[in-house]
């Protein structure tokens, strides 16, 4: 399971999901069903957001499948940007890659 930091246009959102990878086409599928075509995610401390959470994330997690899944945790997007450091964030995935008109 990770847990990530979407960054979309409206702001940003904390997810959770049984894929192995951010770039896992599926989950920019999922992401694109809810409208997120074009984002910026980073991968977080599933820990911290286990921690923070608390209650909510076994909710979500209880309701999370083992494979090819991903739930949305958080969409308070000045609550999720400001739980996390910049230090705390992995590497960027841009999606799309490449130019969008």
């Amino acid at each position: 399971m990770k847990a990530a930091m979407i960054f979309t246009g409206s702001g940003p959102i904390l997810i959770l999901t049984s894929f192995d990878s951010l770039e896992h086409p599926t989950l920019s599928e999922k992401l694109g069903a809810r409208g997120i075509t074009k984002y910026i995610a980073y991968e977080v401390s599933v820990d911290k957001v286990k921690k923070q959470y608390g209650t909510r994330f076994s909710i979500i997690l209880g309701d999370l499948s083992q494979t090819d899944d991903m739930r949305v945790m958080d969409i308070d997007g000045h609550h999720v940007f400001n739980s996390f450091s910049f230090e705390e964030l992995g590497p960027p995935v841009y999606h799309p890659l490449g130019k969008t008109t």
